[in-house]
């Protein structure tokens, strides 16, 4: 930090404390105008000097983590301060204080929320000596929320050159910086969360676009998906990849996690899955491709669940590979139902997995239903999850309708069950009806 050259020193003496009240007033008007945290506190500094004399001043707010967390608290290290504003100092260092607990009459006033007056410092061990010239001191907590935030710490190379009546306007004009300081604050969130909820929306629009556009169309088939996103983004993925005019590629699939990193890692796994697809990859060895992309590229406690399968609307049926997703609902022409339980470990946890194809023949007015686990899990107001027995009843309901209108009327269902609250996670439907 560059030497600070304070203003000329506007003489207080002989000032009443009606007069500094007068001059308080002035100075939190002027200070009110601004957001701008640094201007603000620049401009107190700037004033400061004509309400209570010093000859070094300084504003320090206790540093904290991203998550709010005082640092240095937790594993017993010193509470570290950041100098928002000071005068009259010369060294870099006090740009950030690391002071252990007790250590100095700033972290004193920090502990106990008290302000204090020393006459002397040479006579009080509290004090940390960061300028030689220094004789007195007085420091007031900044307190917001009822929780000191920092310290006002005015310096003096007088002894004794601050009275009560200074100690009562340095804690009046603290009380006025925690406000500006909370308001500047909040702005300054308030600005991030509009950044943030920008980049979500531009986000969501760029997840979207890789999400099919319209339903596909194959010969003797109905077939619709459609995902239920309970954020901005979703970490549930689906896809339809036309190989042949008789062949169609069909995929789910749910990355572990929500928001951003999720959605990342679906577009990972879509182009991956695409790439093995187009090059004609049979789908358990596509399936051990993407798997092997995956370990190498994600975080340990990251893993996909997904089912590929190719459909062939000519022999009217499915090759399939399930890694790990939820087993597929398939229901007759009697509407009798099961659940496919096939399948091996999810996509990205182990390089060895071995991934198997399986066949499923497609009868005329069967019914497959592919989903994701937000749905099955997804809770009444009583806590009951709402299961594969409902999804199965809920198809046998809905089996007369379209493929799209299935999926509407399913998911209206679990709206009802939930009573209106819809699931805690994303919920994905894919319907293959053989017609």
């Amino acid at each position: 930090m560059a030497d600070h050259v304070r203003e000329t020193h506007v003489p207080t003496a002989g000032l009443t404390v009606v007069d500094k009240l007068r001059l308080l007033l002035d100075i939190t008007k002027k200070i009110s105008r601004s957001l701008n945290l640094d201007e603000v506190l620049a401009l107190v500094m700037d004033t400061l000097d004509s309400l209570l004399p010093y000859d070094a001043a300084g504003i320090y707010l206790i540093k904290r983590d991203t998550r709010g967390t005082v640092v240095g608290v937790e594993d017993g290290a010193p509470m570290t301060f950041h100098a928002e504003a000071v005068r009259g100092y010369g060294i870099e260092e006090l740009m950030e204080l690391n002071l252990k607990a007790g250590e100095g009459i700033i972290s004193y006033v920090v502990k106990t929320g008290e302000s204090v007056i020393v006459p002397d410092v040479r006579h009080d061990s509290r004090y940390f000596n960061a300028r030689k010239a220094t004789r007195s001191e007085m420091v007031a907590p900044i307190i917001s929320n009822d929780e000191v935030i920092g310290v006002f710490d005015l310096e003096s190379d007088k002894l004794n050159a601050y009275r009560e009546d200074d100690r009562e306007v340095l804690m009046m004009l603290a009380s006025q910086v925690a406000i500006i300081i909370e308001k500047a604050m909040l702005h300054a969130q308030l600005v991030e969360k509009k950044r943030l909820e920008a980049q979500l929306e531009v986000a969501r629009h760029v997840q979207l676009s890789l999400l099919p556009a319209r339903d596909p169309v194959l010969e003797g088939f109905d077939i619709s998906a459609y995902n239920f996103s309970t954020e901005e983004v979703s970490g549930d993925y689906y896809d339809f990849v036309k190989v042949y005019e008789d062949q169609l590629g069909v995929v789910i699939a749910d990355v572990s996690g929500k928001g951003i990193p999720a959605s990342l890692l679906m577009a990972f796994l879509r182009a991956s899955l695409r790439a093995a697809i187009h090059i004609g990859y049979a789908p358990h060895v596509a399936m051990s491709k993407v798997n092997q992309l995956l370990k190498e590229s994600i975080e340990p406690h990251q893993f996909v669940t997904a089912f590929y399968g190719m459909l062939d609307a000519t022999n009217r049926t499915l090759a399939y590979v399930n890694a790990g997703h939820n087993p597929p609902l398939l229901m007759d022409a009697g509407g009798n139902s099961r659940f496919i339980e096939r399948g091996a470990q999810p996509l990205g946890m182990f390089v060895e997995t071995r991934y198997y194809e399986y066949y499923l023949p497609i009868e005329s007015e069967q019914i497959l239903l592919l989903y994701t686990d937000g749905a099955t899990e997804a809770c009444s107001l009583a806590g009951e999850e709402y299961g594969g027995d409902r999804l199965a009843r809920a198809v046998l309901a809905a089996r007369d309708k379209t493929a799209r209108q299935m999926i509407d009327f399913i998911y209206s269902d679990i709206l009802e069950w939930t009573g209106g609250r819809g699931a805690d996670d994303d919920v994905t439907f894919v319907v293959i009806k053989a017609l």
